[in-house]
């Protein structure tokens, strides 16, 4: 239960046991409802209390233990986690030079998370590409960038409705074999991240590299211009079969 906030395995069953009982229980009963060794159950017993999560009573020279109710087990972590995230911030983290290492992600929440914190720190520009149903969730970020004056251009697969008149519409087509999701996003012309699912997770890159940077903005206008392209002169290309046939191979 309480492994995925930080606790070790033994406190997480210790707490889950006594909060399945509507009753306060001695280092006994602990250890046969939580599986905990009898040699290690007082030494997590001690540590829980120390981290506030368990209270302690003596009744009859019987030493009782009960756990802190869910509603305040909730509100106590989301406290703590708020006091770990202002102890990050006071971190003082020192301008490094170009970083023209290419580095690898992993994970949705971690790549999403990351686009977030490029497009927080952009000054004069951003360049991004993805899916309409991916796209809205940086929108209100980019529409607040777009206010201040930066330069965003969007590249959507499918429709989104904003304030930013630089977007690039493609609606897929059912010819479309190769269409893959991904995602594209380059701050200031100075740092990237290219993210695409291999093996049905995402994974991504992230470069400040200047080739690789203005590879992947030429690629981005790329997509750009044959997304106005085949838009523009969609029945004419087309109507070449030969035309037709390279344009549905292409990612974008």
């Amino acid at each position: 239960m309480l492994q995925q906030f930080g606790f070790t395995q033994y406190e997480s069953q210790v707490y889950s046991s006594l909060i399945t009982i509507n009753q306060a229980l001695d280092a006994t009963a602990i250890v046969k409802r939580s599986g905990v060794p009898r040699s290690k159950v007082y030494e997590v017993l001690h540590r829980l209390s120390e981290k506030g999560i368990v209270m302690e009573s003596t009744v009859e020279k019987k030493r009782l233990y009960t756990a802190l109710p869910m509603d305040a087990m909730i509100e106590k972590l989301k406290t703590d986690f708020e006091l770990h995230i202002e102890e990050l911030k006071k971190i003082n983290v020192e301008e490094t030079e170009v970083d023209d290492r290419v580095w690898t992600l992993k994970k949705n929440q971690s790549i999403q998370s990351f686009i977030k914190a490029l497009s927080l720190k952009a000054t004069r520009s951003i360049f991004i590409s993805a899916w309409a149903d991916d796209l809205v969730t940086y929108l209100p970020l980019l529409e607040s960038k777009y206010k201040e004056g930066l330069e965003v251009i969007i590249h959507v697969i499918g429709e989104v409705e904003t304030i930013i008149p630089t977007v690039s519409t493609l609606i897929p087509d059912q010819s479309h074999e190769t269409l893959e999701r991904s995602r594209i996003i380059i701050v200031d012309e100075k740092e990237m991240m290219f993210a695409g699912i291999e093996d049905s997770y995402w994974q991504a890159i992230r470069t400040q590299s200047p080739p690789l940077v203005k590879i992947f903005t030429d690629f981005f206008y790329h997509d750009v211009a044959l997304t106005k392209i085949t838009q523009r002169y969609k029945k004419t290309v087309m109507a070449d079969e030969e035309i037709k046939e390279v344009l549905m191979k292409l990612r974008y």
